[in-house]
């Protein structure tokens, strides 16, 4: 190893000074540059001692008085590759298989602050719609926060990263929270990992979003008198549960079930209503507070069952779903646990 923990180092792309901080790997290295943490090759990094004893500064230029608004703020996470918004970035760590060749061990998860506000963020990993994780921190602006690591092995079990956001300095005209999301495929993570072996770079990352959304205009008080006097039946919001559909706790998808002329739909259309009637079905057990929620989706090619679990996916409400063996339905059910 060239490096050890301690050792001083300069980046050679920027001329920086630094710190070793940490050993990743044989290739890799984590250090320290002007306050901030980042990944970086061996063959990207040099001992000071060279360019200590290459410098020719023959005058010393004249100190320039600059005034706090002249200074333009450095954004101290571009070796992220990044630019404005909120990013994921993943850093692959590398081992070494029994051939010797270099495999991928596992990832490590950065958030990325590029924008002027920091943000408070509730963060949630799942698999197969399973709750694995939950953090809630902040990361400020113009900086980045180490989520955790997870093993590359994993991409296979469908993660979803979901998060929640909201500004540190709340403001009236920006939205009070608002979620998003990713959910990284392994194919998708393999080939940014083979590109980045060719570009020679440490990280790849996605994008969360770009800006902070505004807040959504607020609707003016509507005079619902003259609906009363027309005939309309006026409900108090409280109340509202009371005049809602009553709720099943079993839906039945197939689509002679939902429509008298199956055969008159073309298959969009039909897997459109099976969808729509689910989402229904789902959002009326959440409002009458039912704890459990079977959908009968049949077997089939999957597709409408594959559908019906990305949609619970990233529903806030759902709990956990499992697609098993049931003494009624087979395996062409799924059990969906809502929080109730």
């Amino acid at each position: 190893m060239k490096f050890q923990v301690g050792d001083k180092i300069v980046v050679n792309q920027t001329n920086d000074d630094g710190e070793v901080v940490e050993i990743i790997n044989e290739k890799m290295v984590l250090v320290l540059v002007k306050g901030v943490k980042f990944p970086a090759y061996t063959d990207q990094l040099d001992f000071p001692y060279f360019k200590q004893f290459t410098k020719n500064i023959i005058v010393k230029p004249k100190k320039e008085h600059k005034y706090i608004d002249d200074v333009r703020r450095e954004k101290t996470t571009t070796r992220y590759k990044v630019t404005d918004g909120v990013w994921l970035a993943f850093l692959p760590v590398f081992d070494k298989d029994i051939f010797d060749d270099d495999v991928v061990e596992s990832l490590k998860i950065y958030l990325i602050n590029q924008t002027g506000a920091g943000l408070a963020f509730k963060f949630w990993l799942n698999y197969r719609g399973e709750k694995d994780m939950e953090l809630k921190n902040e990361v400020l602006s113009l900086s980045d926060f180490y989520l955790m690591d997870i093993a590359f092995e994993s991409l296979n079990d469908a993660p979803s990263f979901e998060f929640e956001f909201s500004l540190l300095n709340p403001e009236k005209s920006k939205a009070e929270y608002f979620e998003t999301g990713f959910k990284p495929k392994a194919k998708q993570m393999f080939q940014k990992i083979e590109e980045n072996r060719v570009k020679g770079e440490a990280t790849f990352s996605f994008l969360l979003f770009e800006h902070y959304p505004a807040a959504l205009p607020k609707e003016d008080k509507i005079d619902l008198s003259k609906l009363n006097k027309a005939g309309y039946k006026i409900y108090d919001a409280k109340d509202a549960r009371k005049h809602l559909p009553a709720a099943q706790s079993v839906i039945d998808l197939h689509i002679e079930k939902l429509h008298e002329k199956p055969g008159s739909l073309s298959n969009f259309e039909m897997l459109t209503l099976q969808l729509e009637t689910f989402e229904k079905y789902l959002e009326l057990a959440q409002l009458h507070h039912l704890k459990e929620f079977t959908v009968i989706h049949g077997i089939g090619s999957g597709k409408l069952r594959d559908e019906i679990h990305e949609i619970l996916r990233y529903k806030k409400g759902v709990s956990s779903f499992v697609n098993q063996y049931h003494a009624w339905y087979g395996y062409g059910a799924t059990e969906i646990y809502l929080h109730g």
